[in-house]
């Protein structure tokens, strides 16, 4: 199993970028799709996940933050508007099998997850 996450880079505070994560060698129907982010000197952080038309959402990603999912493409992205500097980060894709037809509130936690992708840098400037 292998997630590319690219899309990463630097914008000014109030700007959108959308992140995206390609995967290959899993089923990705079967999948969660999970995005989190890290900050130096801090805990990775949940941002949001989905798995077919349920998704989940953080508390810094709730109202400027859209995840969706491509299931043709096998790619899930992360639309994320009004920046602000404390966006800045590392954000990383995660998935996790679940279940035919299940979703779990467990996919907030990064224990949840079993594969994860290298991450791409979001640089926020003020």
């Amino acid at each position: 199993v292998q997630l590319q996450a690219s899309g990463g880079g630097l914008v000014q505070a109030g700007g959108s970028l959308r992140l995206s994560c390609a995967a290959s060698g899993l089923t990705f129907n079967s999948y969660a799709l999970g995005w989190f982010r890290q900050a130096p000197g801090k805990e990775r952080e949940f941002i949001a996940a989905i798995k077919w038309s349920v998704v989940y959402y953080g508390d810094s990603a709730k109202g400027r933050f859209t995840i969706s999912r491509d299931n043709d493409k096998n790619t899930v992205y992360l639309q994320m508007n009004s920046l602000k500097p404390e966006d800045t980060a590392v954000y990383y894709c995660a998935a996790v099998s679940l279940p035919a037809h299940t979703m779990s509130i467990s996919t907030l936690k990064t224990s949840a997850y079993d594969y994860w992708g290298q991450g791409t840098l979001v640089t926020v400037s003020s």
